[in-house]
């Protein structure tokens, strides 16, 4: 059922950034380009989403445990170290450079273009070397 639920979560999840536009680098870059041809669609997208979140959230830990979990599984660092700046750096420019983030870059793969591919192996090794080195969260 857990497995179900996922795969249902991350159609979903594609279907709105489809339709949101940001499977399309153009709009993402855009967005990013304040002094350019600005387009705001990624902006009213991080709204929506930081609002579903905000709600989502407030609703759901209202419940004494998950539905389809023994317990809720929260972040428990509450700092800020060089790994969490150096990542976000990273990501920030990353997505700068290609216009996808994770999410957009996964949803549009099916497209095969070649450089997502790299974009996306990028990622993958990127994540297999972030769990390899030492954190203080662990």
């Amino acid at each position: 059922m857990k497995i179900l639920v996922a795969l249902l979560s991350g159609l979903l999840f594609g279907l709105g950034l489809s339709l949101g536009g940001m499977t399309d680098p153009a709009v993402v870059l855009a967005f990013l380009d304040l002094f350019g041809a600005w387009d705001p669609r990624l902006a009213f997208v991080m709204l929506g989403a930081v609002l579903t979140t905000a709600v989502g959230y407030r609703l759901v830990l209202r419940r004494p445990r998950p539905l389809l979990e023994d317990s809720f599984q929260l972040p428990k660092a509450r700092h800020f170290d060089i790994r969490l700046i150096a990542g976000a750096a990273l990501f920030g420019i990353g997505w700068g450079i290609a216009g996808y983030c994770p999410g957009p870059a996964l949803a549009s793969l099916s497209g095969g273009a070649t450089s997502l591919l790299v974009l996306v192996a990028s990622m993958v090794a990127g994540w297999w070397l972030a769990a390899r080195l030492p954190s203080n969260n662990r």
